[in-house]
């Protein structure tokens, strides 16, 4: 052990480096927590398609079928800012493996039991609720596993394994739920969550709390608002967590994909063309902008592209043909990608102890402001039709954009400072604290 540190030392990257995907594949930490991602993003695309046929099959009623289907949305953000504190009090490996197992088996009593409507969203809210931590913990030891742009590039094969895994994994999951049934597909993702336990067990090693488990880390509330005070206390940390909330404009499209689709021709297959548009453009963006643009680069144009993501859904008031709007929205999605310079730049300033809540916050922030959004914004559209509400949102998050941008300037050196800082001291520390063999 003391050899493969002195030679991981020995070969360390200065922090201006840039990594390529193939140093972060060998990694053996990472691809144990790639892998388990992986896994799960596809059980959740599979369940979420068996979920709305089995509801859909018992009860007839698309209401209820869209209702549990939104369950799925609903308890990051109750829950979210609460539960990601565990991240910080336990083990963030063993906050992984539990959420896995506990999920696997609520899943899994979907599959064997033939419960009631509200006995099965209670399981789904459940189901869905322990992601949250699991999230958390995954989010705040990456960057225990990934130095410095190590630390971009992995950030960048996640986000294109999601996207990937989203453009393909509803079509998939129809396919296999066509197939084998919706129960056989809920314990094919029940499968998912245990085969992830598994190899988180065996691939990921073991690391302390961050904090000392007493009576006062364990106040989750306490924990919840000493987060709050932590991300916006700090000027850099608050106008990062506010471009990863800019989000909330530029996904506004995807949720408007079916009435935007009816001005053209209502057809499933424009509504599919809508929806894949912005994250075939989001894998595009984070495959460039983690390749080819230096790190420091990234934290100076972070604002334009910010901008960027905005700009091009401005186009949508001209009302263009279904070509040029694909394009728009792709163009958008590239933008986007300024989302893993300010992930990174967001590590690098918050504490090691609180990554968890931090992260959370984070988290919960993103995905109650992309709810609020859509729901916004479809129901104006049904005044103004949904082209002139994405123009309008294009023009708002544009504005945003702006303003932060101007703020992030203020902050940036301070940013980038800090960061170079944290990398060297991570360093330092994993030399001190590497055990002998």
């Amino acid at each position: 052990m003391a050899g493969r540190q002195r030679r991981t030392g020995r070969h360390r990257r200065p922090p201006e480096a840039q990594a390529t995907y193939r140093e972060v594949f060998a990694v053996r930490e990472f691809r144990a927590l790639w892998l388990a991602q992986a896994l799960s993003f596809i059980g959740d695309q599979l369940a979420q398609v068996a979920l709305a046929v089995l509801v859909y099959e018992r009860t007839g009623n698309a209401l209820l079928t869209a209702a549990t289907y939104a369950l799925t949305y609903l308890p990051p953000i109750l829950g979210g800012p609460l539960l990601s504190g565990l991240a910080d009090v336990f083990p963030r490996r063993t906050v992984m493996i539990v959420c896995d197992v506990l999920r696997a088996v609520l899943v899994a009593l979907m599959a064997v039991l033939a419960l009631p409507l509200g006995a099965l969203c209670v399981l789904v809210f459940l189901t869905v609720l322990l992601g949250t931590p699991f999230t958390a913990a995954r989010a705040a030891v990456l960057p225990d596993v990934l130095e410095g742009d190590r630390f971009v590039a992995g950030t960048a094969i996640n986000n294109i394994t999601h996207q990937v895994t989203q453009m393909l994994g509803f079509l998939a999951g129809g396919a296999i739920v066509a197939a084998v049934g919706a129960r056989e597909a809920l314990a094919l993702n029940a499968l998912t969550f245990g085969a992830s336990a598994v190899i988180l067990v065996g691939g990921l090693r073991r690391r302390p709390a961050p904090k000392r488990r007493d009576a006062q880390s364990l106040g989750l509330w306490r924990g919840m608002r000493d987060g709050a005070r932590l991300v916006f206390g700090d000027p850099t940390l608050r106008s990062l967590v506010s471009f990863a909330w800019l989000c909330a404009f530029y996904t506004i499209p995807e949720g408007l994909a079916a009435p935007y689709a009816a001005t053209f021709d209502d057809s499933p297959v424009t509504v599919g063309l809508l929806m894949s548009a912005m994250p075939t453009g989001m894998v595009v963006g984070a495959f460039l902008y983690s390749r080819f643009v230096r790190p420091a680069s990234r934290l100076r144009s972070m604002g334009w592209m910010a901008m960027l993501a905005c700009l091009p859904l401005v186009g949508a008031g001209l009302q263009p043909p279904l070509w040029a709007v694909l394009l728009l929205w792709a163009l958008s999605g590239v933008g986007s990608a300024y989302q893993l310079a300010a992930n990174a730049a967001f590590v690098a300033a918050v504490p090691p102890s609180g990554r968890g809540q931090a992260f959370g916050l984070a988290q919960s922030g993103i995905l109650a402001g992309q709810g609020l959004g859509i729901l916004v914004g479809g129901a104006v559209a049904e005044v103004l039709g949904p082209q002139t509400v994405v123009a309008l949102a294009g023009v708002l998050g544009l504005s945003a954009a702006a303003m932060l941008t101007l703020s992030w300037n203020q902050v940036r050196g301070a940013a980038i400072t800090h960061a170079a800082s944290v990398v060297a001291k991570a360093g330092d520390d994993a030399r001190s604290s590497a055990p002998a063999s």
